[in-house]
């Protein structure tokens, strides 16, 4: 781990969403906990599929997209959280298969230019009434489009 966060270009695909660390975020330290980072990756991605009209309520059978399940999650700390306030997590998909996708974050500050922690993440869509691997949603695929990383 560094002292300073690493400097990023510009955010020039995925979707940059605002996040805010509290106080008791931090632990004994005064670092933001190693927990809490998945937790806010997982609170802009709530908040990023809801504006594409994923949602879920509690229902499995109604959930569609959002009946899904966490396969895989990697993710490095770059550098320390060490105060609470606005920051910002940029979000992106790595691959959009038929049953499955791969995202990527960054947990960064508000514009994007300092990198905290960065990661991915692999979900299988599910079926509710089977829990097997079930296609994604036509919505899910359009609004998965847009966040597409460019090949390199």
């Amino acid at each position: 781990m560094t002292a300073e966060a690493p400097l990023a270009p510009a955010v020039s695909y995925g979707r940059l969403v605002p996040v805010t660390v509290h106080f008791d975020d931090l632990d004994a330290l005064g670092l933001l906990h190693n927990a809490r980072y998945p937790l806010m990756v997982e609170r802009a991605w709530t908040q990023l599929w809801q504006e594409y009209g994923v949602r879920f309520e509690g229902d499995w059978e109604a959930a569609g997209d959002a009946c899904n399940a966490v396969k895989e999650l990697r993710i490095s700390y770059e550098a320390p959280v060490t105060r609470p306030g606005a920051y910002a997590v940029h979000l992106w998909l790595e691959r959009l298969g038929t049953t499955g996708l791969t995202y990527g974050f960054r947990f960064c500050s508000t514009d994007g230019t300092l990198t905290y922690a960065r990661g991915a993440r692999v979900l299988v869509r599910l079926d509710a009434a089977t829990m097997r691997p079930a296609p994604w949603s036509e919505t899910l695929r359009a609004g998965g489009r847009a966040l597409l990383r460019p090949a390199d």
